[in-house]
């Protein structure tokens, strides 16, 4: 028998239409709505939509977590599992796996278009960053036959967001509660809900953060909102329209064998003291013929500026036709183009979602320190790398292939 824990039971007694399910790191909240899911599947009529905003292989990343599940309830009897999909063969209810954003594009159109979803689940909702893609979702779930449900599940970010816009400042909810209020159920735990799960060695860690950084254990252990994040080094940023006042030049950083190989496009209003920037690729584990590709593919001919940490790949990348010259490093370097990124407004589009990460997260490596954090910097990197060659190039503009 599949039991779930009472916080969350609210799920299935409350008439909501909405579920706001937030809570900080080992809080248990993944866990217990998977095993909700599980349980609603046994109910005749449910088509359950689980997204997550990038998701390139559900069975790689997600379905595992299910199965475990499955297995340790002795349920295998009662499930069929494909690659994007598990049935539940009882009462042929099922849950669809899905992501938003996918290396063929935004699927909000196919995903729109699904018929008789009864439930849909946002997993890290937190990394929707467009509040129009939500609500063309939204519309698709109207099942006749069963209760409708929007379930976001999400660690509370910043304030700025537009969940928490939407669903707490516009509702006049507090973060953390667990409540009903209209259309919508709160449901919020934290590790404290989840404690005999834990181990002690986590706990200790916990109890580290605690004690020398109260402000880290509040967010991230607690699930609290963020005005910002602490000691963020970019508040200068908003999401915006990507315009390309002039010509458009790339930055690129190499994540080599551990970290992402990101491609950002920049645009510079020098007149008025904008940048534009947006995501082109945040990916792992890419051969050199393939970030290539993925450059022509979206920088064309257009200058792209690249790490200078290993010239042997630039040269190959030149040689596979990509208009790639190496970063202006040194001494300084960092601090330097982060002070220019600082004189400018930053408009980031909207689909940037590992760039809007990025700039949330990256900070002082301590309040005074002007050293920032070697982490939550890749695309940010890239662009440093495109930004301050433009700005202390003479030539900058000229720079097609000829």
């Amino acid at each position: 028998m599949i039991e779930v824990d009472p916080k969350y039971k609210p799920i299935q007694t409350s008439d909501a239409r909405y579920y706001i399910v937030t809570g900080g790191r080992g809080s248990g909240k993944s866990y217990s709505i998977n095993l909700l899911l599980l349980l609603l599947t046994f109910e005749a009529g449910h088509t359950i939509l689980f997204t997550r905003f990038t998701l390139s292989s559900a069975y790689i990343s997600i379905i595992p977590e299910f199965i475990d599940k499955i297995e340790t309830l002795k349920l295998q009897d009662a499930f069929y599992i494909t690659k994007d999909e598990i049935r539940n063969k009882l009462s042929g209810s099922k849950i669809i796996f899905k992501g938003i954003k996918t290396s063929s594009g935004d699927q909000t159109a196919n995903l729109k278009s699904l018929t008789n979803v009864s439930t849909w689940v946002m997993d890290e909702a937190e990394e929707l960053q467009d509040e129009n893609i939500f609500d063309k979702i939204d519309l698709s779930v109207r099942n006749l036959n069963q209760k409708n449900r929007v379930i976001l599940i999400l660690n509370p970010v910043t304030k700025e967001h537009w969940i928490y816009n939407r669903f707490f400042e516009d509702k006049g909810v507090m973060g953390g509660s667990n409540a009903t209020k209209g259309n919508t159920t709160y449901i919020h735990t934290t590790y404290l809900d989840n404690i005999e799960n834990l181990s002690q060695s986590y706990l200790e860690q916990i109890e580290n953060i605690k004690k020398r950084r109260p402000e880290k254990y509040k967010h991230q252990m607690l699930g609290g909102w963020l005005a910002k994040a602490e000691g963020v080094i970019f508040t200068n940023w908003k999401i915006g329209e990507f315009k390309k006042v002039g010509v458009s030049v790339f930055g690129q950083d190499y994540g080599f064998a551990a970290d992402e190989n990101t491609l950002v496009e920049t645009n510079i209003d020098t007149t008025n003291k904008i940048i534009y920037l947006k995501e082109c690729f945040y990916l792992k584990g890419l051969t050199t013929s393939q970030i290539a590709e993925l450059n022509l593919k979206h920088a064309k001919n257009h200058l792209i500026v690249g790490d200078s940490a290993e010239p042997r790949l630039l040269h190959e990348l030149k040689a596979k036709g990509c208009n790639v010259v190496k970063a202006i490093k040194g001494q300084g370097s960092i601090t330097y183009g982060i002070a220019l990124l600082q004189d400018y407004d930053l408009i980031v589009e909207e689909n940037s979602i590992n760039l809007i990460k990025e700039l949330n997260n990256y900070s002082w490596l301590e309040k005074k320190s002007k050293t920032p954090q070697d982490k939550f910097n890749h695309i940010i990197d890239a662009i440093r790398y495109a930004i301050s060659y433009q700005l202390q190039n003479p030539n900058r503009g000229n720079y097609f292939i000829s």
